[in-house]
Protein backbone atom coordinates (compact mmCIF):
# COMPACT_ATOMS: atom_id res chain seq x y z
CA UNK A 1 0.00 0.00 0.00
CA UNK A 2 1.03 3.54 -0.58
CA UNK A 3 -0.42 6.67 0.95
CA UNK A 4 -0.20 10.32 0.01
CA UNK A 5 0.86 12.69 2.78
CA UNK A 6 -0.10 16.22 1.72
CA UNK A 7 2.11 17.66 4.47
CA UNK A 8 5.29 15.92 3.31
CA UNK A 9 7.97 18.29 2.08
CA UNK A 10 9.17 15.96 -0.68
CA UNK A 11 7.65 15.82 -4.15
CA UNK A 12 5.89 12.75 -5.50
CA UNK A 13 5.42 11.57 -9.05
CA UNK A 14 1.75 11.07 -9.83
CA UNK A 15 -0.68 10.22 -12.57
CA UNK A 16 -4.06 11.87 -13.01
CA UNK A 17 -7.21 10.68 -14.71
CA UNK A 18 -10.06 12.96 -15.69
CA UNK A 19 -13.17 11.41 -14.14
CA UNK A 20 -16.59 12.71 -13.18
CA UNK A 21 -17.56 13.37 -9.57
CA UNK A 22 -19.76 10.26 -9.77
CA UNK A 23 -16.87 8.12 -10.99
CA UNK A 24 -14.59 9.47 -8.27
CA UNK A 25 -17.28 8.71 -5.67
CA UNK A 26 -17.57 5.15 -6.94
CA UNK A 27 -13.78 4.56 -6.85
CA UNK A 28 -13.48 6.11 -3.39
CA UNK A 29 -16.41 4.04 -2.05
CA UNK A 30 -14.76 0.84 -3.22
CA UNK A 31 -11.43 1.79 -1.58
CA UNK A 32 -13.29 2.71 1.63
CA UNK A 33 -15.11 -0.65 1.62
CA UNK A 34 -18.44 1.13 1.22
CA UNK A 35 -21.33 0.39 -1.08
CA UNK A 36 -20.75 2.17 -4.39
CA UNK A 37 -23.51 4.18 -6.05
CA UNK A 38 -23.81 7.04 -3.58
CA UNK A 39 -22.18 10.35 -4.51
CA UNK A 40 -19.71 11.80 -2.03
CA UNK A 41 -20.24 15.42 -1.01
CA UNK A 42 -17.05 17.04 -2.29
CA UNK A 43 -17.84 20.55 -1.01
CA UNK A 44 -15.56 20.37 2.05
CA UNK A 45 -12.53 18.87 0.28
CA UNK A 46 -12.87 21.39 -2.53
CA UNK A 47 -13.16 24.36 -0.15
CA UNK A 48 -10.58 23.34 2.50
CA UNK A 49 -8.35 20.85 0.68
CA UNK A 50 -9.21 18.00 3.08
CA UNK A 51 -12.24 16.03 4.25
CA UNK A 52 -12.12 13.10 6.67
CA UNK A 53 -14.82 10.57 5.81
CA UNK A 54 -13.79 8.06 8.48
CA UNK A 55 -10.82 6.74 10.50
CA UNK A 56 -9.61 4.07 8.08
CA UNK A 57 -7.05 4.05 5.35
CA UNK A 58 -8.19 5.74 2.16
CA UNK A 59 -11.02 7.55 4.04
CA UNK A 60 -9.47 11.01 3.91
CA UNK A 61 -10.08 13.04 0.77
CA UNK A 62 -7.40 15.52 -0.31
CA UNK A 63 -7.36 18.22 -2.98
CA UNK A 64 -3.71 19.30 -3.38
CA UNK A 65 -4.51 21.73 -6.20
CA UNK A 66 -5.82 22.09 -9.74
CA UNK A 67 -4.62 20.79 -13.08
CA UNK A 68 -5.89 22.36 -16.29
CA UNK A 69 -8.74 23.94 -14.31
CA UNK A 70 -9.87 20.65 -12.76
CA UNK A 71 -9.49 19.84 -9.06
CA UNK A 72 -6.96 17.11 -8.34
CA UNK A 73 -8.59 14.75 -5.86
CA UNK A 74 -7.25 11.69 -4.11
CA UNK A 75 -7.92 9.70 -0.99
CA UNK A 76 -5.42 8.66 1.62
CA UNK A 77 -5.04 7.77 5.28
CA UNK A 78 -5.73 10.32 8.03
CA UNK A 79 -2.29 9.82 9.55
CA UNK A 80 1.00 11.40 8.46
CA UNK A 81 4.17 9.70 7.22
CA UNK A 82 5.86 10.02 10.61
CA UNK A 83 3.03 8.21 12.40
CA UNK A 84 3.61 4.77 10.88
CA UNK A 85 6.30 2.12 10.69
CA UNK A 86 7.49 1.60 7.13
CA UNK A 87 7.60 -1.76 5.38
CA UNK A 88 9.98 -2.38 2.52
CA UNK A 89 8.16 -3.00 -0.77
CA UNK A 90 8.68 -6.36 -2.41
CA UNK A 91 9.95 -6.83 -5.94
CA UNK A 92 6.50 -7.29 -7.46
CA UNK A 93 5.26 -3.99 -6.04
CA UNK A 94 8.36 -2.13 -7.23
CA UNK A 95 7.87 -3.59 -10.71
CA UNK A 96 4.25 -2.43 -10.63
CA UNK A 97 5.22 1.11 -9.57
CA UNK A 98 8.08 1.17 -12.05
CA UNK A 99 5.88 0.17 -14.97
CA UNK A 100 3.43 2.94 -14.06
CA UNK A 101 6.21 5.55 -13.90
CA UNK A 102 7.56 4.39 -17.25
CA UNK A 103 4.13 4.43 -18.89
CA UNK A 104 2.96 7.74 -17.40
CA UNK A 105 6.19 9.73 -17.49
CA UNK A 106 8.42 7.89 -19.97
CA UNK A 107 11.20 7.60 -17.41
CA UNK A 108 14.03 5.16 -18.14
CA UNK A 109 14.67 2.35 -15.64
CA UNK A 110 17.69 4.12 -14.15
CA UNK A 111 15.67 7.23 -13.27
CA UNK A 112 12.86 5.09 -11.89
CA UNK A 113 15.40 3.17 -9.79
CA UNK A 114 16.84 6.39 -8.36
CA UNK A 115 13.38 7.69 -7.57
CA UNK A 116 11.90 4.54 -6.01
CA UNK A 117 15.03 3.73 -3.98
CA UNK A 118 14.67 7.07 -2.16
CA UNK A 119 11.00 6.65 -1.25
CA UNK A 120 10.05 5.90 2.37
CA UNK A 121 9.98 2.16 2.93
CA UNK A 122 12.29 1.39 0.02
CA UNK A 123 15.12 3.65 1.22
CA UNK A 124 17.71 1.54 3.01
CA UNK A 125 16.29 -1.69 1.59
CA UNK A 126 16.65 -1.11 -2.15
CA UNK A 127 19.38 0.65 -4.12
CA UNK A 128 18.81 2.56 -7.33
CA UNK A 129 20.80 -0.13 -9.14
CA UNK A 130 18.84 -3.04 -7.67
CA UNK A 131 15.52 -1.41 -8.62
CA UNK A 132 16.74 -0.63 -12.16
CA UNK A 133 17.99 -4.22 -12.49
CA UNK A 134 14.61 -5.46 -11.35
CA UNK A 135 12.89 -3.34 -13.98
CA UNK A 136 15.23 -4.71 -16.66
CA UNK A 137 14.01 -8.22 -15.74
CA UNK A 138 16.82 -9.08 -13.35
CA UNK A 139 16.48 -11.01 -10.12
CA UNK A 140 16.86 -8.85 -7.04
CA UNK A 141 16.13 -9.08 -3.36
CA UNK A 142 16.95 -5.52 -2.43
CA UNK A 143 19.99 -3.96 -0.86
CA UNK A 144 19.74 -5.68 2.50
CA UNK A 145 18.95 -9.17 1.29
CA UNK A 146 15.38 -10.29 1.57
CA UNK A 147 13.64 -12.79 -0.62
CA UNK A 148 14.79 -13.23 -4.17
CA UNK A 149 11.99 -13.35 -6.70
CA UNK A 150 11.92 -14.36 -10.32
CA UNK A 151 10.43 -11.81 -12.72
Amino acid sequence: MAFYDPNAEDQMAARAYLVTAEQFSDIAAQEMYREPGKNIDLAKVLSTGRAVMGPGRYETLVCPGYLDGHPVLTFTAPWSMGDVEWNAPDARYLRHLGSGLKEAHGWPSERIGKYLATRPGAAGHWTAESVADLLHGGVSGGQTGGQTEQP
